[in-house]
């Protein structure tokens, strides 16, 4: 499958825009999946601990590699620590707290194996060389790597970050507002799984956030954008997470949300997909990406984009009778 191109395949400073790809699978150890990706990439493979493994020099950068849970891995805090005083009974016993700290996290990790997913975080990659990297998607699949659809217990994701095209505030509105008119489209196409259906990881937006950001007079500015969105959307666990753009665009946001760890400042979009289908023959980051084109052609096509929205706020502010006798018209027409 080929990447299709977006409206505007370039950013401001005229380079192709690049994709950040995040992917959850079971059924292959970090190692073995380090492995698959210095073949089909080149670099070399860096063990950062034992369930940590980074895959330098490759074409695009580095990828991480790694059990998807912080519990499986040296905490950096523990790691950073100085010795109380400079005795030599301090220092060797800040030694081995740290040693028993790191063997713990490593019998952590070989415990929760099989249990929790391997987490592949690639480097930023060029849109139009999105179907190379799923010659690794194959691989894995083929090396015994799982998907969502494989047990009700694999709730697995992938993750798109696209490189936004623009920082205007305009721009980052239209491609909100967009999404939101596309989102139940694109949840019909993806299929979700009911393994991701009742988890909180990407949550639709609330209907009245909705409604505020796709009214015809809505021109916030950067800040106001900000506040309504973390009004109705106090979380990273939305579908279109945002908070990783706005923390790159106000990273001194008085917001608790942006001292958050977990939140990755970036000048991206960050697309949450409720599904990792690898299992399945076919599928991967071009097929999603190229669902997420649809997004930015609406919020390219400005006439669309006004006449769906004013169409969206009229259906969704009716009164329960008007919707209750337009439901009835459409079942007897379909009687």
């Amino acid at each position: 499958m080929t990447p299709q191109p977006p409206p505007e395949p370039r950013n401001s400073d005229g380079e192709t825009r690049r994709v950040g790809v995040e992917i959850e699978f079971a059924g292959l150890h970090p190692h073995d999946t380090a492995e698959q990706v210095r073949e089909r990439f080149g670099g070399e493979v860096v063990v950062v601990s034992p369930h940590r493994l980074k895959v330098e020099g490759t074409r695009w950068g580095t990828f991480t590699i790694e059990l998807d849970t912080q519990y499986a891995h040296p905490d950096a805090e523990v790691l950073e620590a100085r010795p109380k005083d400079d005795s030599e009974w301090e220092r060797q016993r800040h030694q081995m707290r740290v040693e028993f700290h790191n063997r713990t996290r490593e019998l952590i990790g070989d415990v929760v194996t099989g249990l929790v997913p391997t987490e592949i975080v690639c480097p930023p990659i060029p849109w139009d060389e999105l179907g190379e990297l799923d010659t690794l998607f194959t691989a894995l699949r083929e090396h015994g790597a799982k998907g969502t659809e494989e047990s009700l217990l694999y709730g697995f994701g992938l993750h798109l970050n696209p490189e936004v095209p623009s920082l205007e505030v305009a721009s980052l509105r239209d491609h909100l507002r967009a999404y939101l008119l596309l989102a139940e489209w694109l949840r019909e196409q993806i299929d979700v799984d009911i393994t991701r259906e009742v988890l909180p990881h990407a949550n639709p937006f609330p209907k009245a956030y909705a409604l505020k950001v796709l009214a015809a007079d809505y021109a916030p500015d950067l800040d106001t954008l900000i506040a309504d969105y973390l009004a109705d959307n106090p979380t990273r666990n939305r579908e279109l997470d945002m908070t990783p753009l706005f923390a790159h665009l106000r990273p001194d946001y008085p917001h608790e949300l942006f001292r958050n760890r977990l939140v990755k400042a970036r000048p991206t979009f960050h697309y949450r997909l409720p599904d990792a289908r690898l299992s399945q023959v076919g599928w991967g980051s071009t097929v999603e990406w190229n669902r997420w084109v649809e997004v930015e052609r609406l919020a390219a096509d400005k006439e669309a984009l006004a006449r769906r929205s004013a169409e969206y706020v009229a259906r969704h502010t009716r009164s329960p009778l008007v919707r209750l006798w337009l439901r009835l018209r459409r079942w007897v027409r379909r009687s």
